[in-house]
């Protein structure tokens, strides 16, 4: 039976949410973007008139569908070029979500997006539904086909395995930008005992550029070696601009709740460089700069307020 213009209209309003709980469970948003027009596709197919509840069976849907594609990226990420990271999403982008609680900005995080990929399909599923949206367990339980007393168990879980890889704490918004622009201001200046100053002394340093960008495969650890690898990735050169497309310019942004560094080179997005500030300086530096997960941030970008660069390098 064909859709009603009301049950569109019904999809639509609810796709903002679909698309933020497919992006915490799968990590990118190109696949978490497919995973809600596989669940439209559903929702066309299905007998709608007996349909009681059609947002708790958008989600049923969503996440099974999500839990299958968990299960075959999990297959694909064995055979990946170098380093996997989620996908970034700029600040201001609806498949962020909901980002008004301490819980909600977490579950976003490219720290926690990094850590849910220890988790199971299940575990992944629970703590995203329950943490980021609130849903009740009795619901959770009805959607994974379990009883409510493990999904329960399956939350408790998940949320110890997340929070023994995660101990840093928030700093406020003015903080982090000051920071970031200091972080730049060093990086760029070759100067590696100012970067050094900027950085705790645990910092890793990892990038994903899917075999398409260069980027090391392993992590970096320790703030002398970040900074000397950062002095070295910041230093002008003509293969580096060859390599990129140009002269790109630097942002200071957020994204994924995140201060970062958007690189940007005639409206696209060549790389996101998220950082994970503490009290105590940068303690993580993600660098996304694979093509295939900047296409949303480029789309995002091109339509998007985004001020002035704070500096051309190379």
């Amino acid at each position: 039976m064909p859709l009603r213009t009301d049950e569109v209209e019904l999809f639509e309003r609810s796709r903002a949410r679909l698309e933020a709980i497919a992006y915490r469970l799968l990590g990118s948003a190109s696949d978490a973007e497919d995973a809600v027009q596989d669940t439209f596709l559903r929702w066309q197919a299905a007998d709608r008139e007996h349909v009681e509840t059609p947002e708790a069976w958008l989600t049923k849907v969503l996440t099974n569908v999500c839990l299958n594609q968990l299960t075959s990226a999990r297959a694909r990420r064995e055979t990946y070029v170098g380093t996997w990271l989620p996908e970034p999403v700029l600040a201001g982008d609806r498949m962020l979500g909901p980002v008004d609680t301490v819980e909600q900005r977490e579950s976003v995080s490219m720290a926690v997006l990094t850590l849910m990929e220890r988790l199971t399909p299940n575990e992944r599923a629970v703590y995203v539904l329950r943490e980021a949206f609130g849903y009740p367990h009795t619901e959770i339980a009805d959607i994974l086909g379990v009883t409510e007393s493990n999904c329960q168990q399956i939350y408790r879980r998940a949320k110890q395995h997340v929070a023994a890889g995660r101990s840093r704490v928030e700093v406020d918004e003015a903080a982090t930008r000051r920071i970031v622009a200091e972080f730049l201001a060093a990086a760029t200046s070759g100067e590696t005992r100012r970067l050094v100053e900027l950085l705790t002394d645990d910092v890793t340093s990892v990038g994903d550029g899917g075999g398409k960008i260069p980027a090391r495969t392993a992590p970096i650890v320790g703030a002398l070696a970040v900074a000397k690898f950062l002095r070295g990735l910041f230093k002008p050169s003509d293969v580096k601009r060859d390599l990129v497309g140009g002269r790109p310019a630097l942002y200071v942004q957020v994204a994924n709740g995140s201060p970062a560094v958007v690189v940007v080179i005639d409206d696209r997005v060549v790389g996101v460089m998220s950082l994970e500030v503490t009290p105590e300086g940068v303690a993580d530096i993600r660098s996304q700069v694979n093509p295939d997960k900047l296409e949303r941030a480029t789309r995002h970008w091109s339509t998007s307020e985004h001020g002035e660069p704070l500096r051309t390098v190379w």
